[in-house]
């Protein structure tokens, strides 16, 4: 016996490359975190240097890389997210 196979709601592809964009911006963030926190944050406290009062490690790792984050979410959202609608009908898409 043969499966029928319904064609794929266009919503779904939609989906699936948004929540892609998704994976790859926390991809990024841990990246960013990670490289600046254990990177410049792996030395001895008497190297350390300061930016704005906070050590380098932290000011670059976590405030940095929010701001940056920041932006590259507005972006992604702005011209890579669609808007869709949830009801029955697909629309235009």
């Amino acid at each position: 016996m043969r499966k029928t196979v319904k064609p794929r709601d266009k919503r779904f592809k939609i989906a699936h490359r948004e929540a892609l964009i998704g994976v790859i911006l926390v991809i990024i963030n841990f990246v960013w975190w990670y490289g600046f926190g254990y990177g410049l944050g792996s030395e001895k406290v008497e190297n350390y240097t300061y930016v704005f009062g906070l050590p380098a490690w932290f000011f670059y790792s976590c405030i940095l890389g929010f701001i940056v984050m920041l932006v590259l979410v507005i972006i992604s959202v702005k011209f890579f997210f669609k808007e869709v609608p949830f009801d029955n009908e697909e629309g235009d898409l």
